[in-house]
C-alpha cells in the first residue's frame, strides 16, 4: 500500500561502474531528495563505486547540495564531501565550519571574494574550491576576481582544492568556454598544488560536459586533471533499471451523475474510480518547470490545460500502458482515478506502474534486488 521505487539491483550497479569507468576522476553528486533514492542511499553506493578498482581518485569525493544535506551522508561515506552551494558567512555554512570533526574531508566552494577572506579567518586550514562565473551566470568569481584572489592566496599555504565550473545544459559543445575560463585560471597565477598533495590551480571540477567534451580538454589541458560531478545521469541514467509503482487501493463502480471526491464532483459517464496509493506528500501532480522551449513542448501544455479546463487532467498512473485520468485532484497520500467503461478493471492490491519525475517524488519504499 505505498509507492515503491524498485530497482534492478544488478543492472543499476553495472550502469553505476560504467559510468565510472567512462567518466575517470568521477565525484559523484547526491543532494536534494536524492534523486528519488534519498541522499543516506547514494552515499552508501558512493562508498561502493570509491572501493571498486577504478581509476586513481574516481568517487574519492561526494559533492552534496548544501550544508543542510552533509549529516545525511557524512557518516554513510568515508571521503572527502564537496559542498556545491558557495560558502556564506551565515546559517549551515557556519555551523559545518565549525564543526572539527568535518574539517579534514570538508570541502567549501567559495564564489566571492569577500567570503574566502571571511572562511580563512575563521578555519585558516579550510579546504575549498573557487567557482569561476560561466555563462549560466548563477554563482562565481570573475577573471578580475580570480586575479585579486591569487593576490590574498600566493604565500598564505591555504587549502586550494581546485577552481569549479557549472556550466549550463544547453546544447552545443562547452570546449570554446572552458578553454576561455582555463585562460584565465592560468593568468591569474593561483597556487599550485604541493607535490605530496592533489588539488591546486590545475584541478579542475566541472559539471555538465560530456565524456567526448572531456576527453578533447584533457588532450588540450594535459597539465590539468578534470573532475566531473555527474549526479542524473549517474544515478538513473539507466531508466529500464527503475520501475515506479503504486497499489490499487479501492475500486468504486460508478454511473453516469455519481458524484464523488472532496468536492462532490460527478462522473461524466459510466465506469470505475479508483483509489490508488501515492498523492501531493509524495511529488504526485506536482510538476517541475520544463525545459523544453519548442514546439512540441508549449503544445503539450496547451494540450494539459485543455483537459484542465474540462476537468480532466492525464495521471501519471498506467493501467495495461495506457495513462489514466485523475477524476480528482490527488490527496496527500492517495489518488483518485477515472476508469471509463469498457477498460479492464484492476483488483484491489494489484500494483500500477507510475511515471514520476524523481527529483521531485518521495517513494515510501526503495527496494534494490
Amino acid at each position: 500500500m505505498s509507492l515503491t521505487l524498485s530497482v534492478d539491483g544488478e543492472r543499476w550497479r553495472a550502469h553505476l561502474r560504467a559510468t565510472a569507468e567512462r567518466f575517470p576522476g568521477l565525484v559523484p553528486v547526491a543532494k536534494g531528495n536524492g534523486y528519488g533514492f534519498t541522499t543516506g542511499r547514494l552515499a552508501r553506493r558512493a562508498q561502493w563505486l570509491c572501493d571498486q578498482d577504478l581509476a586513481p581518485t574516481t568517487a574519492d569525493t561526494l559533492a552534496v547540495g548544501t550544508y543542510s544535506e552533509l549529516p545525511q551522508v557524512a557518516q554513510r561515506y568515508a571521503g572527502s564531501l564537496l559542498v556545491l552551494t558557495p560558502w556564506r558567512p551565515f546559517g549551515p555554512a557556519l555551523e559545518a565550519t565549525a564543526d572539527a570533526s568535518l574539517t579534514r574531508r570538508l570541502v567549501h566552494t567559495v564564489s566571492r571574494p569577500e567570503d574566502l577572506t571571511d572562511l580563512l579567518s575563521r578555519r585558516p586550514d579550510a579546504r575549498f574550491v573557487l567557482e569561476r562565473a560561466t555563462s549560466m551566470q548563477r554563482h562565481g568569481l570573475t577573471a578580475r576576481e580570480l586575479w585579486g584572489t591569487a593576490e590574498v592566496l600566493r604565500g598564505r599555504g591555504a587549502h586550494l582544492e581546485g577552481v569549479a565550473l557549472h556550466l549550463p545544459l544547453g546544447q552545443g559543445t562547452h570546449v570554446t568556454e572552458v578553454d576561455r575560463l582555463l585562460n584565465d585560471v592560468v593568468g591569474a597565477g593561483l597556487p599550485e598544488a604541493e607535490h605530496d598533495r592533489a588539488g591546486g590551480a590545475r584541478t579542475v571540477w566541472v559539471s555538465h560536459l560530456s565524456a567526448g567534451e572531456l576527453d578533447t580538454l584533457r588532450h588540450r589541458w594535459p597539465d590539468f586533471t578534470f573532475r566531473p560531478r555527474i549526479g542524473t545521469s549517474l544515478w538513473l541514467g539507466d531508466r529500464d533499471a527503475l520501475r515506479v509503482h503504486a497499489t490499487v487501493l479501492d475500486v468504486h463502480a460508478v454511473e453516469r451523475g455519481d458524484a464523488f471526491g472532496y468536492r462532490d464532483r460527478t462522473a461524466p459517464k459510466s465506469g470505475h474510480l479508483l483509489v490508488v496509493s501515492g498523492g501531493t506528500a509524495h511529488g504526485i501532480g506536482l510538476e517541475a518547470p520544463t525545459g523544453d522551449l519548442g514546439l512540441r513542448g508549449r503544445a503539450g501544455t496547451l494540450a494539459r490545460g485543455g483537459l484542465d479546463a474540462l476537468g480532466f487532467v492525464r495521471s501519471p498512473f498506467s493501467i495495461d500502458g495506457k495513462q489514466r485520468l485523475f477524476a480528482e485532484p490527488p490527496h496527500m497520500q492517495a489518488s483518485m482515478l477515472f476508469l471509463p467503461g469498457g477498460s479492464r478493471v484492476p483488483r484491489v492490491g494489484e500494483e500500477i506502474d507510475v511515471r514520476v519525475r524523481y527529483t521531485i517524488t518521495t517513494f515510501d519504499r526503495v527496494l534494490v534486488d
